[in-house]
């Protein structure tokens, strides 16, 4: 039989769950039941217990001013182990939808399956087939090709609808950025956080050329119109972007219903101060409503380990 060696961890556990035995004695560890750990036990396991796998976790909300959800998100990632497993593989997406009737709803859905059927098929279903045509094929090119198949979907399948498109493709201790639109990619450490994509949108073409400041940007009138989306014409511009994979950070994709009502140095505080994930979400979604909801919020969160 396996010994278990007593430790500070495990008699914090037994306190919190109430089950600390006869005065003066400790439970053998197997005595104990296996009820669902209370709050303070589940934030002591998370400092005890270090992370060393990529975790993920997502929040979402119509909103305060906004009658239904036209945003989308999705998330995938696989966490393997073994010489002879596949590499680590993520998939990560946020869209943005617009059009009204449905429209910006359909659009979003139909580009986020557009990508997924479009990677999983290409580069996951890869990692477990040799044999695949797409050996060689660069990643960049790759989610650039899954980006203008969603692209020329919406064209077709929602006339007059569009919808901001955001992916990230993890594989290989890299990510890959395809962007059109003006949700957000951003990585958050302990000490910082960097926005890792460029909005496609009017009020920030403006202060590129100098025209507005930020501070004008935020009021502006046509703060929301973009100049490159999902669905607006056959031929489309995307951005690609590749960076070496988060280290003991985190990388955070959000629609403009987060960052265009909780500033960035907001954003970090909560993501560094929750003491999990999911609350992270979750107290991200809270702060955009109650700046005022003026939009539908999606934030997805990915913590990536030290390697």
């Amino acid at each position: 039989m396996a010994k278990i060696a007593a430790n500070p961890l495990l008699r914090a556990l037994q306190h919190l769950l109430g089950r600390s035995g006869k005065a003066g004695k400790t439970p053998a560890p197997d005595s104990l039941d296996t009820a669902p750990l209370n709050p303070q036990a589940q934030q002591i396991l998370a400092a005890e217990l270090p992370q060393k796998r990529i975790i993920a976790a997502s929040a979402q909300s119509t909103g305060l001013e906004r009658s239904h959800n036209e945003d989308s998100l999705f998330f995938m990632h696989t966490n393997s182990e073994g010489q002879e497993l596949p590499s680590v593989f993520g998939l990560y997406i946020i869209a943005d939808g617009m059009g009204g009737h449905r429209a910006g709803e359909l659009a979003s859905a139909i580009s986020i399956n557009t990508v997924v059927s479009h990677l999983v098929d290409k580069v996951f279903l890869h990692l477990y087939n040799s044999s695949s045509d797409t050996e060689n094929q660069p990643l960049q090119e790759l989610v650039r090709e899954a980006m203008e198949d969603s692209n020329l979907n919406v064209v077709e399948k929602v006339p007059g609808g569009g919808t901001t498109l955001t992916t990230v493709l993890y594989m290989g201790n890299h990510i890959t950025i395809g962007h059109v639109g003006d949700s957000r990619a951003y990585v958050c450490s302990k000490d910082s956080i960097k926005q890792l994509t460029r909005d496609h949108s009017l009020v920030e073409r403006l202060c590129e050329l100098g025209q507005i400041t930020v501070e004008e940007a935020a009021v502006h009138p046509q703060r929301n119109v973009l100049y490159r989306a999902i669905g607006q014409g056959a031929n489309l511009e995307i951005d690609i972007i590749t960076h070496p994979a988060p280290q003991d950070a985190t990388l955070i994709l959000c629609s403009d219903g987060l960052w265009g009502v909780v500033d960035d140095h907001q954003i970090h505080k909560i993501i560094n101060d929750a003491p999990t994930l999911q609350q992270a979400c979750n107290d991200l979604v809270l702060a955009a409503n109650t700046a005022g909801g003026p939009d539908n919020i999606s934030v997805i969160l990915v913590y990536f380990p030290p390697s």
